[in-house]
């Protein structure tokens, strides 16, 4: 009885010794295919490759997006992402801990307020008012006078927002007393309206109308018309604060400004 016991044992000690060995070997490969990625996204930070993270103005929008992809082609190892919001959403987002590398402003009043979030801000660009209205103009508007008119339906961006205040500040000059049927928080919100055909005349920037083949535009006399003046500055919470000064430069720089120009807006 004994000696059959004992094959027993031994042959169960060799079995868990194997399952053993086999364990070890599928642990090593666990850990092996773990260090795979791991390895590869440290060989990825070592090549440099950096996502810049760019909080800018709405009217911004289809201008920064041409200038992020020339950029990138120029900057291999360089991706940009984009939100784009009224000015003061975006003040807010960054009082509020959002994460960003740099920020771009429709007015230097707001840049100011970031103070104590950004470094030194630089002008990238600036901006003029046009009127926008629909298609053939069916309400005869012919200039900002006309805006004051009780049978017209006038949307404007709201106070806060640069657009508004430009648009406030031009109106005021000019005498004209407005009663906008909605306050927008963003002047691409104004274009929209306008657009669709829920309000007659609308005031947005120069370059936001040529980006919309749904308005047709009555100019604003350049002495009453006002300058949005767009600066951009590195957040201090920036994790990539080089690469941002860097891209900056660049949108101040002759290629920045190329694509700048080319959406309509004018030299810093």
């Amino acid at each position: 009885m004994a000696g059959p016991h004992r094959r027993g044992s031994d042959s169960s000690r060799r079995n868990r010794s194997r399952r053993r060995r086999a364990l070890r070997a599928v642990v090593g490969l666990s850990v092996v295919a773990l260090l795979v990625p791991l390895a590869a996204c440290g060989s990825d930070e070592e090549e440099g490759a950096t996502t810049l993270r760019v909080l800018a103005a709405a009217s911004l929008t289809d201008a920064l997006e041409e200038a992020g992809a020339v950029y990138e082609r120029e900057h291999e190892g360089t991706e940009l992402t984009f939100s784009f919001a009224g000015s003061q959403e975006l003040a807010a987002q960054i009082r509020q801990g959002a994460p960003a590398d740099v920020v771009a402003t429709a007015d230097t009043t707001t840049m100011a307020g970031l103070r104590a979030q950004t470094g030194p801000a630089t002008v990238i660009a600036k901006n003029r008012l046009t009127i926008v209205v629909a298609p053939g103009n069916p309400e005869r508007v012919r200039g900002l006078d006309d805006l004051g008119r009780d049978d017209l339906k006038v949307v404007l961006a709201a106070p806060e927002v640069p657009a508004g205040r430009y648009a406030a500040e031009v109106l005021q000059k000019r005498g004209v007393e407005v009663h906008p049927v909605s306050e927008e928080p963003n002047v691409r919100a104004v274009l929209g309206k306008v657009g669709l055909g829920e309000a007659d005349a609308g005031v947005v920037y120069v370059t936001d109308a040529a980006s919309n083949d749904k308005v047709a535009t009555v100019p604003v006399p350049e002495e009453s018309n006002a300058v949005a003046v767009y600066p951009a500055a590195v957040l201090n919470e920036s994790e990539h604060a080089a690469a941002a000064r860097d891209f900056i430069a660049w949108l101040r720089a002759a290629p920045g400004q190329r694509v700048l120009r080319a959406a309509g807006f004018q030299a810093p």
